[in-house]
């Protein structure tokens, strides 16, 4: 057990290493010496778990769908909203993350690594979620899931580009806020629009109702 335990630390050490490395310096700049040099493993134990730098790309980009997870909501067009929320502020402190989305959008990366995946995984989970909300009556009759979540992830995406861009995502929850405010109109019923938090904060203030209730 003890050293299963050492292994998943390495394992998380390196990507998280990785992810820092590749949002600094893209794919293609980034080489597997500075993640050893980052991480502080041995050669060795980077390539048991890594045996080549697109892989090691891949398990980053594959990391990155996790980071939205929030607490359930009665509400599934919140859960949505909060989601975006908690990843544009999981993208202010978490390097893992960063990378991930560098990689993903990243004109460079070689076509061996598939990084469009994250994308998918983002399309499965958000259409899940808004299926929910249509069944729930939550959708305006005209909203079709799959179209809808396709639009909310490219849009998020060229937020967050055009927020780290300026202000190194300094502005990023304000932003995500104002594209709620356009969005959410031409997707929920309108008597669920007041109801629904689009505030700035509402990041931090999720994560900070998970701390508490890790901690209780």
């Amino acid at each position: 057990m003890a050293k299963q335990e050492r292994a998943i630390r390495t394992r998380r050490a390196i990507l998280e290493a990785a992810g820092a490395v590749f949002d600094e310096h893209g794919y293609m700049s980034t080489t597997i010496a500075m993640v050893l040099e980052r991480a502080e493993v041995t050669k060795g134990a980077l390539y048991f778990h890594f045996p080549s730098k697109e892989s090691l790309a891949q398990a980053v980009l594959d990391e990155q769908v996790p980071f939205g997870a929030v607490p359930p909501q009665p509400c599934k067009l919140q859960e949505i909203v909060d989601m975006t929320f908690v990843v544009g502020q999981h993208l202010l402190t978490n390097a893992l993350l960063r990378g991930s989305v560098r990689l993903a959008v990243d004109q460079e990366t070689p076509s061996g690594v598939d990084h469009g995946e994250p994308f998918r995984q983002w399309a499965q989970r958000l259409t899940e979620l808004m299926e929910l909300a249509r069944d729930r009556g939550e959708l305006l009759p005209t909203v079709k899931p799959p179209e809808t979540v396709e639009l909310l992830v490219g849009s998020f995406t060229g937020v967050q580009l055009m927020s780290r861009a300026l202000t190194d995502r300094a502005d990023l929850a304000d932003r995500l806020s104002v594209m709620w405010a356009h969005m959410l109109p031409s997707i929920a019923v309108p008597g669920l629009l007041p109801r629904l938090d689009t505030r700035a904060d509402r990041g931090a203030r999720v994560l900070a109702s998970l701390e508490e209730r890790a901690a209780s």
